[in-house]
């Protein structure tokens, strides 16, 4: 093991976790190194580009260089592989049609599924799109967009079913349920005899990414079904946020316009 390098990112992490530049005493005595050690460590992280002398004396702090590192990185990740364990547990718990989707404009768009065993089930397909406002997906992506979305919406919303948010004012109050709660329900307002829960999920900046959720007829997803599941489907959307570099202890705040 190479114990210089692992100094040298103890170095590293702790300077990139600090909101303030930090001084080589500092950060000898946090990270249990000697004086010596850390200044030397900041010299080579200095020469390599990764840290800078701050203004204050004697202080350090991070350049930009990681923040290109780590775009280089998450630009590579595909929502669609990191979520397919999350979406396998979710189908093995609750035996329901599972789906990750995502946004586009006022729909959302079916990027992956995993069908229920049961001979009655929800159907759908991939690369398939609905009305936002109808489904628990959509719904649940809706719920954290800033206003320069919700702003398209329409006073007057398309109904498919009897049981659909017919209004915009309707649908503002259910996101507003939804962000409190933290999942969106379906309550047959696509398909008459269809429900759904999902939940959203958060990328490494904090940015709605994509929903993950379950759907299959409402004669299974009852009230008692819907609130036993609703557990399951926020965790698998945290897990799945966790993996795609979600750090908060939270939802975070919808974005400003």
């Amino acid at each position: 093991m190479d114990t210089t390098l692992l100094k040298g990112l103890k170095v590293l992490e702790a300077l990139a976790a600090s909101s303030a530049p930090r001084g080589v005493s500092e950060l000898a005595r946090a990270l249990g190194l000697t004086k010596s050690n850390v200044h030397r460590t900041l010299q080579t992280l200095a020469a390599a580009g990764y840290v800078r002398p701050a203004a204050l004396a004697g202080s350090y702090e991070c350049t930009l260089k990681l923040f290109e590192m780590a775009s280089g990185v998450v630009a590579r990740i595909d929502v669609r592989q990191v979520a397919d364990p999350f979406m396998q547990q979710l189908a093995k718990l609750t035996k329901e049609t599972i789906h990750l989707s995502i946004l586009d404009g006022l729909e959302v768009i079916y990027l992956n599924k995993i069908e229920s065993p049961h001979p009655v089930r929800a159907y759908s397909s991939i690369g398939g799109r609905a009305p936002a406002h109808c489904v628990a997906s959509g719904k649940a992506l809706l719920a954290w967009q800033g206003d320069a979305v919700l702003q398209q919406l329409p006073a007057h919303l398309a109904a498919p079913t009897p049981r659909s948010l017919a209004t915009r004012e309707a649908l503002l109050d259910e996101l507003a349920r939804i962000r409190r709660q933290g999942y969106a329900v379906n309550r047959g307002e696509w398909r008459e005899t269809v429900g759904g829960l999902a939940a959203i999920v958060f990328d490494a900046a904090g940015a709605p990414a994509a929903a993950i959720g379950i759907s299959g007829p409402l004669e299974r997803l009852r009230p008692a079904a819907m609130r036993k599941y609703s557990q399951l489907v926020t965790e698998a959307a945290l897990g799945l946020s966790r993996a795609l570099g979600f750090s908060g202890t939270g939802y975070p705040p919808v974005a400003a316009a």
